[in-house]
C-alpha cells in the first residue's frame, strides 16, 4: 500500500492517477484547506475515484495532526510514504508564515517519526529549486550550497531535507528528496503563473509579470514529475560500506534529487506560448522584482539520468497546449 499525502493536490493528483493506472493501492490523505479553490481539489478526488474505487481509499486528514495520521498507517499497512502534503506557495510564505511552520515543519515531522515506526521500505518527499536561494552558478547541482534561502518556505523545505538526513542516519529509514523545478500542466493550481495568465488573458484582463519579466524558469510538466517519481520508488537509496565516503555518508540512506527539464525558458517566450494557444495578446502590467522571488532556476539532471535512466524531456510547447486545451475543457470555454 502506498501513502501519497497532498493527494488532492497538483502533483499529488497526477501521482495518483499515475499509480492507480499501473493498478498500485493508494491511501490518499489531504485534508483539503482553502489556500485555493476546494472545488478545484474535490474534482479531482472525484476523478481519482472514477479510476478506480477499489484500490484508491481518501482519507481527509491533516499531517501536522499526529493522532489521525498514526491511526492511517496501522489500519491500512503502509509500505510506501510519498509526503507532497505541505503549504504551497513562495509568495503567501511572506502572509502567512504559521501556515508553513504548522504543514511544513510540524506535519513532515510527524509523517517521517511515524515511517520510521512502522518501518517504510521508502519514504520520498516533496523539496523545491527555491532551496538554492541565492545560488547564481547554473545549472543548479545536487551538491550545490543550500544554505542562503530567500523566504520561509525555502526554508522549512531545507528543513525537510535536513531532518530526513537525521533520520536516516539514526534510524537507517531510506529517504528520497525531490527538488521540484517549477511545474506545470493540465489540473494545476490557480496560484500558478501558468494558471493565472491563462485565466487573465481569456478574460481580457491584465497580468502582472514581475521582474519586468526578466525571468528564467526552468518550467517542468508534471508527468515527467510523476514518471521520475514512481521511477525513484523503486531505488530506494541503501546504507552504503565504503572506506572512500566520509563517514555520514557511508552509514546514511539517504538522497536528493533535481526533477526539472534542464531547458530554462525567459518568462516571456512562455507567454507568448500561452498567447499563441489562446489566439490572444496579454495585456501585460510590469512589476518590479518581488521580495523573496528567485531571479532564474535550472536544474541539471544528471543524477537522476544516472539513477533513474530518464530525464524530463516535455517542451513547453506540448505542456502550454495541454494545460489550455484543459483549461477551455474544464472551463467550458470555446
Amino acid at each position: 500500500m502506498i501513502l501519497v499525502s497532498g493527494v488532492a493536490g497538483f502533483i499529488g493528483f497526477h501521482l495518483a492517477k499515475y499509480l492507480l493506472k499501473k493498478n498500485k493501492k493508494v491511501v490518499g490523505i489531504d485534508s483539503i484547506n482553502n489556500y485555493y479553490d476546494v472545488s478545484l481539489k474535490k474534482k479531482r478526488l472525484q476523478y481519482l475515484k472514477k479510476i478506480s474505487k477499489k484500490n484508491f481509499i481518501f482519507i481527509k486528514s491533516d499531517i501536522s495532526n499526529k493522532t489521525n495520521l498514526e491511526k492511517i498507517f496501522k489500519k491500512y499497512k503502509i509500505i510506501f510514504v510519498i509526503n507532497l502534503a505541505a503549504q504551497a506557495g513562495v509568495r503567501y510564505s511572506l502572509q502567512n508564515p504559521q501556515s508553513y511552520i504548522k504543514n511544513n515543519i510540524i506535519g513532515f515531522h510527524n509523517i517521517i517519526e511515524l515511517s520510521v515506526k512502522y518501518r517504510i521500505r521508502h519514504f520520498l518527499y516533496a523539496s523545491t529549486s527555491s532551496v538554492y536561494g541565492m545560488n547564481t552558478k547554473l545549472p543548479f547541482v545536487e551538491t550545490d550550497s543550500v544554505d542562503h534561502p530567500l523566504q520561509l518556505y525555502a526554508a522549512t523545505k531545507r528543513s525537510n531535507e535536513l531532518i530526513a538526513h537525521a533520520y536516516s542516519y539514526l534510524f537507517k529509514i531510506p529517504s528520497t528528496g525531490l527538488r521540484f523545478f517549477t511545474v506545470y500542466g493540465p489540473w494545476g493550481r490557480p496560484d500558478m503563473a501558468l494558471f493565472k495568465f491563462t485565466k487573465n488573458i481569456f478574460l481580457g484582463k491584465k497580468i502582472e509579470v514581475f521582474n519586468y519579466g526578466n525571468h528564467v524558469r526552468d518550467f517542468t510538466y508534471v508527468d515527467d514529475i510523476v514518471k521520475s517519481i514512481f521511477l525513484l520508488l523503486k531505488q530506494a537509496p541503501k546504507t552504503k560500506i565504503n572506506i572512500n565516503l566520509k563517514p555520514h555518508l557511508s552509514r546514511c540512506p539517504f538522497q536528493i534529487f533535481n526533477i526539472g527539464n534542464s531547458r530554462p525558458v525567459k518568462l516571456m517566450d512562455y507567454i507568448k506560448e500561452i498567447e499563441k494557444n489562446i489566439n490572444k495578446k496579454a495585456v501585460i502590467v510590469y512589476r518590479k522584482l518581488q521580495k523573496g522571488d528567485v531571479k532564474a532556476t535550472y536544474a541539471s539532471s544528471k543524477k537522476l539520468f544516472n539513477k533513474i535512466k530518464y530525464r524530463p524531456k516535455v517542451s513547453i510547447k506540448k505542456g502550454i497546449k495541454n494545460f489550455v486545451s484543459w483549461y477551455r475543457e474544464f472551463y467550458k470555454i470555446k
